[in-house]
């Protein structure tokens, strides 16, 4: 809705391979534009693909890969003879950046594969050349990395579970030897010294060899760190934080073996105050427990995609040749009959075609209340029936439900990227060789100025160890995953983390009028005759002109006529004219109907109703002028009346510090009354529909930060324009295509809740970054030995192991606590 229209251009997107920040998409869309032909070059960062319109040209797109290839990053434009595939896949395990980018780098320069797109959500999508590799082979690569892939066919909530759960014992299993076999190392090596407590000779005399019995099964189990860490770095170049840990203990490890064999092979100047075992098995201790509880706070934050997954029924009560039937929910076919009794869920969207029943939609609406639904209401998929039986048609299956919908746009939302994240993103590229480089560098320096070998490899095993990319980049995404999850909870759909960053920065919001703080279904409160016709010639006339309009004000005439009993044939003519009114004829008679503007274009006077339309558009109704062959026949006042809870919404806005302004196509006295009536000061009037979009760009060129809210629909452009889009839907039908954020409930307090909530997930996002970088900018150099000239103090191993498993459960656990959120304004 937001792109541009070119006439006579060719449109193409193609995956990139090789970029490692956001500074690249740049230099490639740099490149791109340079080439004759090209008009627009669009590269994302985040899915690797560029997308380029251009004049039609068959030699451009080799013209553009090899402007791509010439700075070094690979265009993968697909030949036309290829069949490319596309292959679906939950990665258990693929939840945090670091673990994406392994993948990313894993699977990119495998033959065949021609792009993806990988989510922390533990999504990916990988297109492939099927002439050239297998989906098997795509998927051993990245169980070979030390994941789970599963297809999405053959994946269920069973499969996933049984295997979270099997890898949570393996990760519980590993921990608890690595914490029993720890225990009585720490307390020989460091808390009987500390306390001077005498050993007996037997275990004095065998002290190395008990070190290495103890510590050699706990370096076992932690043997993923080194799988995961080092082969991974072997593979594919690149180093992550199991690549740390690995680095880190294995030297104090095998340090320790070496020193040991000098021990015992009685060389001199060697003891076992010497030896490191202790501090690679408490190393590895804490990061397991680390990883563990890091696990299980991380598998919390998504709880809300896991509720609404888990709402899905899993059979339905179907009619088929005349008897009742239960079938998999899978088996559905629109159309069907279905039969819902009283605490069964209902399985899919529908029309009840009979019975009456009260149904709790809380689960996907937020709504508390339950609604009851007769003949011809719409129900939800997944909704609970509370009180009578009933059937309704199927009408939407499967992807194409509710329940689907909002399950796809949540997991994209939590997927995404916010801007935000950026910076974190691409620190975390050059984090870990970075880390390395300073481990290195720090150990030189203190061996070259005279400190023992011990005290290099101890500053090189703390920088190691202490150093924590995982903080930086669980930051971001954590916060995103539990606040659009908290939404969703709510009935309020943010479809990408960027509305979610871009909401708490709106300063002011423009509510469309009629179906957004109006309920949009006016009626008529006023028919005034005007020379010598009658009240029935007034509304028989509007009526007909108004029989094939479908706006609502003309609905609202049409019923008021069939009301009073009135028959009302088909114009002869008919003709709408946006924004004015309507021209229609019937029975030689010619039926204008309309707003001042279109009589002034018809240069019919008004002069002399003038005071009775002020009236009536003070009283915030609004009045449609008729006249019959060019003379004024009557005014006919229509008013439409407010939403429930419009006001309160509008006062919380303005508690918030928003600016609260309304449009409407409405006269400015109409527009004026019933923003009184709201407590809006800026009203916008009359304003036409595709004029709208055009009024939101004045405000922001004014420098304002603008969301519009509008039914999706008519409002489309709007929205469009809008730094953020609201759309307000209306059970199943939201306007998933339209806006930024859907609201699925009609409640415009729930406008208030994404604003206040974008806020506050914000807050929680420059917290964790804070801390995050805090952390790591103090730790590291503390753990490089920055301190010990001045204090004498050198940082243990044991104790930066500890500071760096806490770091990323401490960020993880703040995000945790936004589920504790309330709105603040009440």
């Amino acid at each position: 809705m937001k792109k541009r229209q070119e006439n006579a251009t060719e449109k193409i997107t193609f995956p990139i391979q090789g970029m490692h920040c956001a500074s690249c998409a740049g230099k490639i869309e740099n490149a791109i534009l340079k080439i004759t032909g090209v008009q627009k070059a669009t590269v994302n960062f985040a899915t690797e693909k560029a997308t380029i319109e251009f004049v039609p040209d068959k030699n451009i797109p080799a013209r553009v890969q090899e402007a791509v290839e010439k700075i070094g990053y690979k265009a993968m434009l697909i030949p036309a003879t290829s069949t490319i595939a596309t292959l679906y896949l939950k990665i258990i395990g693929m939840d945090n950046p670091h673990c994406a980018t392994t993948i990313a780098h894993a699977i990119e320069n495998l033959p065949g594969v021609r792009g993806k797109e990988l989510s922390i959500t533990e999504k990916a999508v990988i297109r492939y050349e099927s002439q050239k590799i297998s989906p098997q082979k795509i998927k051993e690569t990245i169980q070979n990395l030390g994941y789970t892939p599963i297809e999405e066919t053959s994946f269920t909530e069973d499969t996933e579970r049984e295997i979270r759960e099997r890898e949570s014992q393996n990760l519980k299993r590993r921990m608890l030897i690595a914490v029993i076999l720890s225990i009585p190392l720490f307390v020989l090596t460091m808390l009987v010294p500390l306390l001077k407590i005498p050993l007996p000779s037997f275990l004095e005399n065998n002290l190395v060899t008990i070190e290495f019995i103890l510590a050699t099964p706990v370096m076992l189990a932690g043997s993923l760190f080194f799988s995961r860490g080092i082969i991974v770095l072997w593979k594919t170049k690149t180093a992550t934080m199991d690549t740390l840990v690995a680095l880190g203990t294995g030297t104090a490890y095998v340090y320790s073996i070496i020193i040991s064999v000098f021990i015992i092979l009685g060389k001199p100047g060697y003891t076992a105050h010497q030896l490191y075992y202790e501090v690679a098995a408490l190393l590895i201790s804490f990061i397991l427990l680390g990883k563990f509880l890091e696990a299980k706070a991380k598998g919390k934050t998504s709880e809300a995609i896991k509720k609404l997954i888990g709402l899905k029924p899993k059979t339905a009560l179907v009619i088929r040749k005349g008897k009742e039937m239960e079938i998999l929910i899978e088996e559905v076919r629109v159309g069907e009959v279905i039969i819902v009794k009283p605490g069964q869920k209902i399985p899919v969207d529908g029309i009840v075609l009979s019975g009456s029943s009260s149904i709790d939609e809380s689960m996907v609406t937020g709504e508390s209340i339950p609604i009851e639904k007769n003949k011809g209401d719409r129900v939800i998929g997944a909704t609970m029936n509370k009180t009578g039986t009933f059937t309704f048609k199927a009408t939407k299956i499967g992807s194409e439900t509710l329940l689907a919908q909002i399950i796809k746009l949540v997991e994209e939302a939590q997927g995404s990227k916010a801007p935000i994240q950026k910076l974190a993103d691409q620190i975390s590229a050059y984090f870990v060789p970075a880390v390395m480089g300073i481990a290195l560098l720090s150990s030189i320096i203190w061996y070259f100025t005279g400190a023992p070998v011990s005290f290099a490899i101890t500053t090189f095993v703390a920088v190691l160890i202490i150093a924590c990319p995982c903080a930086l980049g669980l930051a971001t995404p954590t916060a995103i995953i539990v606040g659009t999850g908290k939404a969703a909870e709510q009935g309020i759909l943010i479809k990408s983390a960027e509305a979610l960053q871009k909401a708490q920065e709106i300063d002011t919001i423009i509510f469309d009028k009629t179906g957004t703080l109006t309920k949009g279904k006016p009626e008529v409160t006023d028919v005034l005759p005007q020379n010598g016709f009658t009240e029935k010639e007034v509304l028989l006339s509007a009526a007909i002109a108004e029989k094939r309009s479908e706006h609502p004000l003309g609905e609202a005439i049409v019923k008021k006529a069939t009301e009073k009993k009135i028959s009302v044939p088909d114009p002869a003519t008919f003709k709408a004219l946006t924004g004015r009114g309507l021209e229609a004829s019937s029975h030689k008679k010619k039926i204008i109907l309309g707003n001042r503007r279109l009589f002034k274009e018809k240069n019919i006077a008004t002069r002399k109703i003038e005071k009775e339309l002020q009236r009536l558009e003070n009283a915030g109704k609004t009045a449609i002028i008729l006249a019959i062959d060019l003379k004024i026949a009557g005014i006919i006042a229509v008013a439409d009346t407010l939403k429930e809870h419009s006001r309160e919404a509008v006062e919380q806005l303005q508690k918030l510090g928003k600016e609260v302004v309304m449009i409407t196509g409405d006269n400015a006295r109409t527009g004026k009354a019933v923003g009184e009536q709201l407590g809006i000061s800026v009203v916008l009037a009359q304003v036409l529909p595709a004029e709208k979009a055009a009024e939101i760009k004045k405000l922001q060129q004014q420098g304002k930060k603008v969301a519009a809210v509008g039914d999706g629909i008519n409002d489309a452009p709007m929205l469009a324009q809008a730094d953020v889009g609201i759309a307000i839907g209306s059970g199943t039908d939201v306007a998933i295509e339209t806006g930024d954020i859907v609201l699925i409930k009609e409640d415009l307090r729930d406008v208030v809740t994404a604003m206040d909530l974008s806020r506050y997930t914000m807050r929680k996002v420059k917290q964790n970054l804070f801390w995050a970088f805090f952390y790591n900018v103090v730790g590291i150099p503390v753990a490089a030995g920055v301190l010990y000239p001045l204090t004498g103090w050198l940082l243990s191993p044991v104790i930066a192991g500890g500071a760096m498993a806490f770091s990323s459960v401490s960020v993880v656990s703040n995000s945790l606590l936004m589920k504790r959120y309330k709105l603040r304004i009440k």
